[in-house]
């Protein structure tokens, strides 16, 4: 039985056992932002720009931290997830809820649709690294493999990805170690941390954020904290479960930019081979090898995961069933991975595709930090768990933000 103090509940303190287990759904959305596009924005952004843009991913962690914890209270508070939230919270204004519900639909799939294109095309890349054989070839026949293994893979699928996420977990730990030996200069990288845009830097400022801060992560984290947890009492877990992972993806991206910073800045990133430049001071020739299998884990763990996402989400806003007996939600899975399939035959520069799909994210990230924010806002879904007012600041500071480098570079286009 909890103490009591003045007739109010204690605090319930949680065991480290407790903790440990609460970083499950964190990490999973930790594990699906960082793929091939952060891999690949981060090694352009270092060896593009220095440590110019290191702001960004700070700023990154600190949204990331902010929309993901709103979205995890959400779930947990209404036991609901995102999409159904918003369909409740509108209720008495139908026109507005189909307005939003349509423009959040629309922002999900173009995202997911890009991001699948990246995917697909950033599993090519390592691929390709291995065997020679063109991307545009090897991304299209992985994307057919994909469907497949969602369609009869079943346990397997489970046990394929705990194996990639142990090799993606090994090169995020190599990056680390990386970052360290290469002595970056400590003068010039406090100096990215001063928010500025660089002359042409705006797609890839754009594709930071967006590979980090993903839209359709912020429905699968409401869905998998509802799932979690059942209680109020337990937000302090779900903080803690929530802050940790985000600030381990944080920093383990930042290393990506500060180690491209410091050994590759002024070269210009084509491949997998021109990537791996920067892990040469700590694994010297095996740095190709290594890199081409980091890309093909990463990749393949974000590809099984942007069609589930996307189909999730749409089927909340919409009503479906979240399993094959609705083949409107087994229609939407083929959807995004053919929409990927498409888009990574076509030919395009590999890694220019990963940057767009970022940068796309980036583009359609607003509309659902604004609804994020909304929502937890709102006393009629919130009850007395609604956002503190430093939490609400720097959600819409987080929207303006967004939005500000989301116009800037759809105007920039014209």
């Amino acid at each position: 039985m909890q103490k009591e103090t003045n007739g109010a509940k204690a605090p319930r303190h949680f065991t480290f056992k407790e903790k440990i287990a609460a970083l499950g759904p964190g990490f999973l959305i930790c594990g699906s932002f960082i793929g091939p596009g952060t891999v690949t924005s981060s090694t352009r952004a270092g060896a593009g720009y220095g440590y110019d843009l290191l702001w960004c991913i700070v700023f990154s962690v600190i949204a990331v931290i902010v929309t993901q914890g709103m979205a995890a209270r959400l779930g947990v508070v209404t036991q609901k997830d995102l999409a159904e939230t918003l369909q409740i919270a509108f209720d008495d204004r139908p026109l507005l809820r189909k307005f939003l519900v349509g423009l959040v639909a629309v922002a999900i799939a173009v995202g997911g649709f890009a991001y699948m294109g990246g995917d697909l095309t950033g599993t090519a890349l390592g691929v390709s690294a291995l065997t020679g054989v063109s991307t545009h070839i090897i991304a299209p026949i992985w994307g057919l493999c994909i469907m497949v293994l969602l369609s009869f893979a079943g346990d397997a699928l489970k046990y394929l990805e705990k194996l990639l996420a142990v090799c993606v977990v090994v090169m995020c730990i190599v990056f680390l170690i990386t970052m360290i030996v290469v002595q970056p200069n400590l003068g010039e990288l406090f100096g990215g941390l001063v928010p500025h845009i660089p002359e042409g830097s705006l797609m890839t400022c754009l594709a930071l954020i967006g590979t980090t801060v993903v839209p359709y992560n912020m429905f699968l984290h409401a869905a998998s904290a509802k799932r979690t947890w059942h209680s109020a009492e337990e937000l302090p877990l779900v903080a803690f479960g929530t802050n940790i992972p985000m600030i381990i993806g944080g920093i383990v991206t930042g290393a990506i930019l500060i180690t491209s910073a410091a050994v590759m800045q002024g070269m210009t990133v084509k491949n997998a081979m021109d990537m791996a430049v920067q892990l040469q001071p700590t694994l010297g020739d095996f740095a190709q090898p290594f890199m081409a299998v980091g890309l093909v884990a990463a990749g393949i763990s974000s590809a099984v995961c942007t069609p589930m996402g996307v189909s999730y989400v749409l089927a909340g806003l919409w009503g479906w069933k979240t399993d094959r007996s609705d083949k409107r939600f087994v229609i939407t899975n083929a959807a995004v991975l053919v929409t990927g399939i498409v888009i990574s035959a076509f030919g395009f520069n590999p890694i220019a595709l990963i940057m767009t799909a970022q940068a796309v994210n980036g583009i359609v990230l607003p509309v659902v930090v604004g609804v994020t924010v909304y929502l937890t806002c709102s006393k009629k879904i919130m009850g007395e768990f609604t956002n503190s007012t430093l939490q609400t600041a720097l959600g819409w500071i987080i929207f303006l933000i967004s939005l500000y480098l989301g116009l800037s570079s759809v105007i920039s286009l014209f």
